[in-house]
């Protein structure tokens, strides 16, 4: 007798196995690694130079907006792969539907770009 949960037990042993890992494997470095801390390995390192200012550095609204835009114009790529995939099986509705999705980020991305949130450098 079979569950319909029976297909995933493969896949329920990995995420175990792979969590169980995740945690032994840090607990056996930490203590079989060598310790032999000095200034020089503790000294905070970025690219090759010493760093200089606060770590707390403050960053533009506009790096968050850029940040954001970003992500949904990524989240759109998405949605248009199984769209493409699909595309012959969908007809001329998922045709118009992917046309009313893509122009109403057309329009955001326009308005986006008149209220100046593209431009870096203002």
């Amino acid at each position: 007798m079979t569950t319909p949960l029976a297909p995933y037990l493969p896949m329920a042993v990995v995420l175990l196995l792979a969590g169980v890992m995740g945690m032994i494997i840090p607990q056996v470095t930490t203590r079989l690694g060598p310790k032999r801390p000095s200034s020089t390995k503790s000294a905070p390192f970025e690219a090759g130079s010493e760093s200089s200012g606060p770590a707390r550095q403050r960053f533009a609204v506009k790096f968050y907006v850029i940040a954001l835009l970003f992500i949904v114009f990524d989240v759109e790529a998405v949605f248009l792969y199984p769209w493409a995939v699909n595309f012959q099986a969908l007809g001329w509705f998922g045709y118009v539907e992917m046309l009313v999705f893509a122009s109403t980020l057309v329009v955001g991305l326009i308005y986006v770009w008149k209220k100046g949130a593209l431009d870096w450098e203002s």
